[in-house]
C-alpha cells in the first residue's frame, strides 16, 4: 500500500511538467494575479521602484524554482520585509543612493542565507519562541498599516516624510484634512472590497480579491481621469523593465559597518525565519503530505536574494499567502512557481502599460489588509489562551519592534522568555542544554528528557529526533523535566503529526506531575 502511495505522487523535473502541465500552469496564472498587484506595492512601500517587486517575482518564480527544496511553495517579495527595507533605505540615505546600498546588505544576506542552508540550519526556526516570532510579526502588520493609511488617503509625501510608526499614527488626523477625495474614494472602495471578500458566498470569490479591486480601481481612475486631474503620486510608475534590469548594487554602504551588519543580520534571519516558518506550514497543506527540504529551499531562496539584489530587486521569501493560494488551487509540482514568475515577466514585456494605470491608494489598500491579518485581535486573544506569560512575550516583542526595530523587538521578547524560565525553576544550565538519553527495545525508541525542555534548547532534542528511522513506536517522555514550554509542546506535537504520517506511532508520556499554564492544548508545564 506504502508502496503505491509513492508511486502515486506527481513527478518531478520535465516528466513532471508534462504530467502536471494543466493544473500547474492554471495555478500559476491564478497566482500571477495575486502577485502582480501586491509585488507593486511591496516595493513601492519598500521605498524601491515598483517595478523592482516584478523583477523579485520573476526570479523567485522562473530561477528559483529550478533549486528550491519545497515543491508548492511561491517565491517573492514578502509585505513581512517592508519594514526592513524601508528601513535600510532610509538609513542608508533615502532615495535613490539608499536603495542602491541596502542592496548591498541585501547580497551578503542572500549569500548568508546560502550558507545557512550549506551547514543545515534549516531547523533555525525552532530556536526561536513563537510567542516572540508572532509578536515581531503583529508588529510587521501595525507598521504596514500605519505607513499605509496616508497612500490610502493619498496625501503628499513630504507629510509623511521622516515620520516613525507611532508619529505617523498618532498624524492620521492631519492626513485626513489634507487627503485627496478622488483617490481616497478609490482607495476606500477597493479596501472594502479586500475586507468583505473572503466573506462572499458566490461563484465571483474564484476572482483573487487583488484582481478585483484592480478591475474596479482602473476603470474608475480612467473614469476619474487621474492622469490630467491628480498629482503624480497618485498613480504607479514602473518604466521599462529591460532598461531596468542591469546590475544597481552599491557596496559603498559597508563603510557604515554597524548600520550594514544590522541589515545584513535582519534581512537573513527574517527573511529566513519567514521562508522556514511558510514551508511547514504550507507542507502541512500538501495533499500529498510531502516533506521539503527546507535548508535545500534556503540555499534556493540565498541564490533568488542575492541575484535579485545584484539587479536592484527586493529580497524574496516562501510567501504564505500565494503558497496557500497556490494549494487551493490545484498546484502538485513546483512548475506552478515557475509559471507564476513566467506570466509576470510576460505581462510586464507585453502590457507594462496597464501597470501605470493602478491608483497607488488601490495597491495600499491591498496591504492594509495584509497589515491587518498580521495583526489581527484575534492573534492577540489566541496568545493569551495560550498563556499569560505567552502575551507579556508578545506585546513586549511589539512594543520594543515598534519603538526601536525588530532585531530590538525579537531580542526583548526571547530574553523575557528566558527570565520567565529562570523564574519557573529551569537552571542556567538546562537554558542551553536538555541531557537526552536514547534507547532501543524490539521496535521502540524510548527518549527521555531532563531538566528542561525549552526553546533555547530544543535543537539538541530536535537532533535526537530526527535522527530515529521512520516507522517505529516512539515514546518521549517528559517525566524528568520540570519545565517544558509552550515552543517545545507545539514542536513536539508537529513532530508526532509528521512521524506519523511516515507509517511511525508517537506517545507523549511523564506529564503526569506537570501543571499547565493555561487550559490551552499545548500551553506550557511546570512542576
Amino acid at each position: 500500500m506504502e508502496h503505491k502511495t509513492k508511486l502515486l505522487l506527481p513527478k518531478d523535473g520535465i516528466e513532471g511538467l508534462k504530467e502536471n502541465f494543466s493544473t500547474d500552469a492554471i495555478s500559476g496564472f491564478i497566482v500571477f494575479l495575486l502577485a502582480l498587484p501586491l509585488s507593486l506595492g511591496i516595493a513601492k512601500a519598500s521605498e524601491f521602484p515598483p517595478i523592482m517587486g516584478l523583477i523579485t517575482a520573476i526570479i523567485g518564480g522562473i530561477v528559483v524554482s529550478f533549486f528550491m527544496g519545497s515543491r508548492l511553495t511561491i517565491k517573492g517579495p514578502a509585505a513581512g520585509l517592508i519594514v526592513i527595507v524601508a528601513g535600510a533605505v532610509g538609513e542608508f540615505g533615502g532615495g535613490e543612493i539608499g536603495w542602491h546600498l541596502a542592496l548591498g546588505a541585501m547580497v551578503v544576506a542572500g549569500i548568508v542565507q546560502i550558507l545557512f542552508g550549506v551547514f543545515k540550519l534549516g531547523k533555525l526556526a525552532d530556536f526561536f519562541p513563537l510567542s516572540a516570532i508572532h509578536g515581531m510579526l503583529a508588529a510587521i502588520g501595525l507598521i504596514i498599516i500605519a505607513k499605509q493609511i496616508p497612500v490610502l488617503l493619498d496625501v503628499a509625501p513630504a507629510m509623511v516624510k521622516g515620520k516613525g510608526p507611532i508619529e505617523l499614527l498618532a498624524a492620521i488626523p492631519d492626513f485626513i484634512l489634507h487627503l485627496d477625495p478622488k483617490a481616497t474614494l478609490v482607495g476606500l472602495v477597493s479596501l472594502t472590497i479586500m475586507l468583505i471578500w473572503p466573506f462572499i458566498n458566490h461563484p465571483i470569490k474564484m476572482i483573487p480579491a487583488p484582481l478585483m479591486v484592480l478591475l474596479f480601481a482602473i476603470p474608475a481612475e480612467l473614469m476619474l481621469d487621474f492622469q490630467k486631474t491628480e498629482p503624480a503620486y497618485a498613480l504607479v510608475h514602473i518604466g521599462n523593465l529591460l532598461e531596468n534590469v542591469k546590475i544597481n548594487v552599491n557596496f559603498a554602504g559597508f563603510a557604515q559597518t554597524g548600520v550594514f551588519i544590522k541589515y545584513v543580520i535582519m534581512f537573513a534571519l527574517v527573511g529566513t525565519l519567514e521562508s522556514l516558518l511558510t514551508v511547514k506550514a504550507i507542507d502541512m497543506l500538501d495533499p500529498f503530505r510531502r516533506k521539503s527540504d527546507a535548508n535545500k529551499d534556503l540555499i534556493a531562496v540565498g541564490i533568488g536574494n542575492t541575484l535579485a539584489a545584484i539587479l536592484g530587486g527586493l529580497p524574496m521569501i516562501s510567501e504564505v499567502a500565494r503558497s496557500s493560494s497556490n494549494v487551493n488551487n490545484g498546484a502538485r509540482t513546483r512548475w506552478a512557481n515557475f509559471f507564476h514568475g513566467f506570466f509576470i515577466l510576460a505581462f510586464v514585456l507585453l502590457a507594462s502599460h496597464l501597470i501605470e494605470l493602478i491608483p497607488n491608494t488601490a495597491l495600499a489598500a491591498m496591504l492594509i489588509t495584509v497589515g491587518i491579518k498580521l495583526a489581527h485581535p484575534r492573534e492577540f486573544i489566541q496568545t493569551f489562551k495560550i498563556g499569560k506569560e505567552q502575551l507579556a512575550i508578545f506585546l513586549v516583542t511589539i512594543f520594543f519592534t515598534l519603538f526601536e526595530d525588530l532585531l530590538v523587538g525579537i531580542g526583548a521578547g526571547m530574553l523575557l522568555k528566558i527570565l520567565i524560565h529562570l523564574y519557573h525553576g529551569a537552571s542556567v544550565t538546562a537554558l542551553f542544554k536538555a541531557p537526552v538519553i536514547v534507547s532501543f527495545t524490539d521496535d521502540t525508541y524510548l527518549i527521555e528528557i531532563d531538566k528542561a525542555a525549552i526553546f533555547t534548547n530544543y535543537l539538541g532534542i530536535k537532533t535526537k529526533l530526527e535522527a530515529i528511522p521512520p516507522g517505529f513506536n516512539v515514546i518521549i517522555d517528559l517525566k524528568n523535566t520540570s519545565l517544558i514550554d509552550h515552543s517545545v509542546m507545539e514542536n513536539l506535537h508537529h513532530f508526532e503529526h509528521d512521524y506519523k504520517e511516515n507509517g511511525g506511532n508517537v506517545s507523549i508520556i511523564g506529564l503526569e506531575a506537570h501543571q499547565p499554564v493555561s487550559k490551552h492544548k499545548l500551553a506550557a508545564r511546570k512542576k
